[in-house]
């Protein structure tokens, strides 16, 4: 059994935020999603139920200019790098609201697709103590957000799974390419795994593939064994 709540947190410079929490009655772990663009908090729908089903509480929100929150639903079309890069605040404050409501950043994930991937490793390397991250199409440089610095910072003891595809390709971008690259980067000490997929799209698409393995399962197990 879970609670399905839609939820509103301010953000920096006034920002509203919106959110769809959904709380399971016992609760084994608790997720934090992070969209791609253009997708919404609604992109993680099937995933957060199958979480729900193993009693992981997941929280999925609108990043500032998109969906529900400030500025949605297409602000961001026209967002500066800064304010992209910006949006960590709304990980800062989904982060707070799960504390509030109990979380144990121990047993707490961030999910991450596309852009939302390069917010999660940021704030994860950032953070005593999150540890667990699943990041599909993490890319090298999104408005800004650079991750190579965050793979390097990542804590002792901490889990990742990359997930990519091969004909995710863009100009002057190959993702299976740059997701290789961190994955290459992850310090000794981090535990690490990748899928890499060979027709599955980009970001929260994957979820959709038929290849296998499984994204879904695949990503349900690697919580389940992290937490």
């Amino acid at each position: 059994m879970f609670e399905l709540k839609h939820i509103t947190l301010s953000s920096s410079g006034d920002k509203k935020i919106a959110g769809i929490f959904s709380a399971t009655e016992n609760i084994k772990g608790w997720v934090l999603l992070l969209h791609m663009m253009p997708a919404t908090k609604e992109s993680w729908d099937d995933l957060s139920k199958l979480l729900n089903a193993e009693e992981i509480t997941t929280l999925a929100i609108d990043l500032a200019g998109h969906g529900k929150s400030s500025g949605g639903p297409e602000d961001y079309l026209s967002f500066s790098d800064n304010e992209h890069q910006d949006s960590i605040n709304d990980v800062k404050k989904a982060l707070e609201f799960l504390r509030s409501e109990g979380a144990e950043f121990e047993k707490t994930a961030i999910i991450g697709a596309s852009i939302g991937a390069n917010l999660a490793l940021k704030y994860t390397s950032e953070c005593q103590n999150l540890k667990t991250l699943v990041l599909l199409s993490a890319g090298l440089n999104y408005h800004g957000i650079k991750t190579e610095p965050f793979i390097e910072k990542l804590k002792s003891g901490s889990s990742i799974l990359f997930v990519s595809s091969r004909d995710d390709e863009r100009k002057n971008s190959d993702n299976a390419e740059e997701t290789q690259k961190l994955f290459d980067l992850v310090p000794a000490d981090v535990e690490k795994e990748i899928i890499v997929y060979e027709h599955a799209g980009h970001g929260t698409d994957m979820l959709k593939t038929d290849e296998m393995p499984s994204l879904p399962e695949s990503i349900v197990n690697f919580l389940k064994n992290h937490f």
